[in-house]
């Protein structure tokens, strides 16, 4: 070493060597003094890209495996690897995956139907009990859910783009509860060191029973704050139209603002995350006639991950609170303002079986509190099934 410090050969040869042997943070340091002494070393570049690539550092391996092929000294028998190579890492900046989900379950309300087998009507001013139908009561049953998911990425220097769509179905003895959804996202990701944020557009068409429900429409954005701590604290907001097509006095306009924190949980054992958000919810009525009118709420999300040898669990529990601000029927409550709560858990278990396969195990209960008889309701669905990517 004392007898080569001005040699650019000496540490082209010696980070040659060092890359081939798996030692790729010293062949990045001794080739980076090659190019030091000799900016022009060819050999050095040619290792010197490879090592980057290597190291994950793709588009600075890309831009000087670019500056190679333009060379006019480039030796004729060496410019088709080269070429390979920059074909093979310029696929790499577009990602193509699928996902197909199928999974077998029991559900005790099928319908979504509320939770009390009666309802109190307010008739000329007095209370009328009126017991509901057995069709318009909770219908448990087993079901199959389909999922297929399609995914697309597209990775530039400072910024990705992310697409992805989904078709996910439920079928059951229950026709009339049959879902077919239609789920379409894209996000515009902006990495960095200090400033990191996102913004995205959603589009989401439901089916229920055969019958189109709804449309909804959204934009949103979320920004990560700069943090010195291991937690990463961020702002969202999101806006959403939602088209409701055989009722469109529902249509309306929600928007949410919220802020949260992100925390890998280091202290605890196995590699553990913890998520918390709170956020403000509006939703303003399109038409005057909507029932209850404008609605203002909160809602919070917790979300647990631990991931496990040969698995992941998560654990999600969310709360959300509505309060109309106008009477919602003058039929029900003698026209009382509505308000809502609602609660959900869900625990899912992942577990790798072999290449691109997985095991599902999900488990979900929600509970709806109102001082609305008709909008009391309870689910729990209980479901296993496969998880095949491709």
């Amino acid at each position: 070493m004392p007898q080569c410090l001005e040699s650019t050969e000496y540490f082209a040869l010696l980070g040659a060597a060092q890359l081939n042997s798996g030692k790729v943070a010293e062949a990045l340091e001794t080739l980076e003094r090659s190019l030091l002494l000799n900016p022009s070393n060819g050999g050095a570049q040619v290792d010197y890209a490879q090592a980057l690539y290597v190291q994950g550092q793709l588009f600075s391996a890309l831009d000087l495996n670019r500056q190679l092929l333009a060379r006019d000294d480039l030796p004729a028998n060496l410019q088709p690897m080269l070429q390979q190579r920059q074909e093979s890492w310029r696929a790499l900046t577009r990602q193509y995956g699928f996902q197909l989900d199928a999974l077998v379950g029991y559900d005790n309300n099928l319908n979504g139907a509320p939770e009390p087998g009666q309802i109190t009507l307010t008739l000329s001013g007095e209370p009328v009990i009126l017991p509901l139908d057995p069709e318009f009561r909770p219908i448990s049953g087993g079901y199959l859910n389909l999922h297929l998911t399609g995914r697309y990425r597209q990775l530039a220097p400072q910024h990705q783009h992310n697409v992805q769509v989904e078709l996910s179905g439920r079928n059951s003895n229950h026709r009339e509860s049959d879902l077919l959804q239609l789920d379409t996202r894209y996000t515009f990701v902006k990495p960095g060191n200090k400033h990191n944020w996102q913004a995205g557009a959603n589009m989401s068409h439901l089916l229920f029973g055969g019958s189109p429900l709804y449309t909804a429409s959204e934009v949103n954005m979320r920004y990560i704050l700069p943090s010195s701590f291991t937690c990463k604290p961020a702002l969202s907001a999101a806006v959403q139209h939602q088209l409701f097509h055989e009722q469109s006095r529902l249509n309306t306009v929600e928007s949410k603002i919220g802020g949260g924190i992100n925390c890998p949980l280091t202290w605890l054992p196995g590699s553990q995350q913890l998520s918390a958000e709170l956020s403000l919810l509006s939703s303003n009525s399109i038409k005057p006639e909507r029932p209850g009118g404008n609605r203002l709420g909160w809602q919070f999300n917790l979300l647990w991950q631990l991931q496990l040898p040969k698995g992941v669990l998560t654990s999600q529990l969310n709360h959300t609170e509505l309060q109309d601000d106008k009477g919602y029927s003058p039929l029900l409550a003698n026209g009382a303002e509505r308000w809502l709560d609602r609660s959900y858990i869900l625990l899912q278990y992942r577990r790798s079986l072999f290449t691109d396969t997985a095991l599902l195990i999900n488990l979900y209960y929600q509970k709806q509190r109102s001082n609305i008889d008709l909008f009391r309701s309870s689910d729990s669905t209980a479901e296993i099934g496969i998880s095949h990517g491709f």
